[in-house]
């Protein structure tokens, strides 16, 4: 493992009432913490232990959701996802679970029938141990693609983390299913409504790199107490991971592992809440806060990176056009590495943009600024401001690109990218 869990920071952000993320405004009644603050939500309780599938700490995390704690989950979209992908996506079509296994340290990817035939074992031994059906357990891994599981080491794990589990674990859990990560990532929040009733949402993630979801490496759990039916979790869970986790980019790669399950424990006072009631806009709106602040944390998180910045592209003819305009600048090795060095990236975005995927775009009619500095006008590079614009950036950095061809706008983030993604990525993680 080319960056041991071991040495990741254990970086909380704890806050209450402040911004979730920058410019970011709350619903009212809105408050939040951060990891390692992830209060407990009654129906769920969480363990952890080691299998020593890495070099230190635990690696498997077990989540126990009690009858009629109801489920959703969205997957990656890699055509070599991994086998326990396969699996939990066929156990959850069949049955609502009871079981969440999650190991670290190996992803069980491109390992085949013998890798599939693995997760079912896991699965078939933990099950036997909690006293629920084989399709009730939902298998989820990431770590070193290519390598078997150590079925026994795992299941052995599984089974005292499970013995241990309590409403208290989220935390441990959270560590535990790090990889690369330099620090893990959680937050607990809290949204109470016109009419008085408090909804609570606790949610953990684990990604630093191999981040461009088509659903990042990604496995993201959230949790609330809002009682919500099948159908309106599964449009809700959607709904939010459209807008966050599939916004983002470290380096472009899909990864053969990656999911998010949302989960809704039905014990917030009141009736179930659906899209057409009141409450489900702030319910979305509430998540979807929790998702961007995941999903900006893998950022921060990000392999060999150092500053974050959102790209913005108007001025498009569809929503389509405007994110794949924005993934090629993102995805584009020479505008990450200029971001990260302070070199001025302004002809490289302007070759990055003229490659984008868009039919007859007319580069005449292109602006693009980063903050405040214009660096493409009509087309043209300005020099006089590429020099302004490698100086160190704030916190809140932003590229502008104006296409001057439609009124659709749509913002994805990325990272910069430096010497340090090849150290961390000389393996084989998902």
């Amino acid at each position: 493992m080319s960056r041991s869990s071991g040495e990741r920071t254990e970086r909380g952000r704890v806050s209450g009432k402040g911004p979730l993320l920058p410019g970011a405004v709350l619903p009212r009644g809105f408050t939040w913490r951060g990891y390692p603050h992830l209060a407990v939500l009654p129906g769920l309780r969480v363990g952890s232990a080691r299998a020593g599938l890495k070099e230190r700490g635990d690696d498997v995390a077990v989540l126990a959701l009690e009858q009629g704690v109801r489920a959703a989950a969205v997957f990656t979209r890699n055509r070599a996802a991994a086998p326990p992908v396969h699996l939990a996506r066929a156990h959850l079509a069949r049955r609502q679970p009871r079981l969440l296994l999650i190991n670290s340290g190996n992803a069980n990817a491109g390992t085949g029938a013998g890798g599939m035939e693995d997760a079912f074992r896991c699965c078939r031994e933990l099950a036997a141990c909690g006293g629920v059906g084989v399709q009730e357990v939902l298998p989820f891994s990431t770590g070193f693609i290519g390598r078997r599981l150590p079925v026994a080491r795992l299941t052995a794990a599984a089974t005292h983390a499970l013995r241990d589990a309590v409403e208290q674990g989220w935390a441990a859990a959270a560590r535990a299913i790090c990889t690369t990560d330099r620090f893990p990532k959680g937050v607990t929040a809290r949204l109470r409504l016109p009419d008085g009733r408090v909804l609570r949402f606790t949610a953990m993630a684990k990604g630093a790199g191999m981040l461009r979801p088509d659903m990042a490496t990604m496995l993201a759990f959230i949790a609330t107490d809002a009682a919500l039916p099948p159908r309106a979790l599964r449009t809700c869970l959607r709904s939010v991971v459209r807008q966050s986790f599939n916004r983002i980019s470290v380096d472009g790669d899909t990864s053969t592992n990656d999911a998010c399950v949302l989960l809704s424990t039905g014990r917030a006072a009141g009736p179930s809440l659906l899209p057409e009631t009141p409450e489900w806009e702030l319910l979305q709106q509430s998540l979807l806060l929790i998702c961007r602040y995941l999903a900006r944390e893998m950022l921060r998180d990000g392999e060999g990176s150092s500053r974050v910045l959102g790209i913005t592209v108007s001025g498009g003819r569809s929503s389509r056009e405007c994110l794949r305009t924005a993934y090629t600048i993102a995805c584009s090795p020479l505008v990450k590495v200029s971001l990260q060095a302070r070199v001025p990236p302004a002809g490289r975005i302007l070759a990055a943009l003229g490659r984008a995927p868009l039919p007859a775009l007319d580069i005449s009619r292109v602006q693009v600024h980063l903050g405040p500095l214009a660096l493409i006008r009509d087309g043209m590079v300005l020099p006089e401001q590429e020099a302004a614009a490698a100086r160190p950036p704030g916190a809140a950095d932003r590229l502008l690109v104006h296409l001057g061809r439609g009124a659709v706008r749509e913002t994805i983030w990325t990272t910069d990218l430096n010497s340090r993604y090849v150290d961390f990525n000389a393996g084989g993680l998902s």
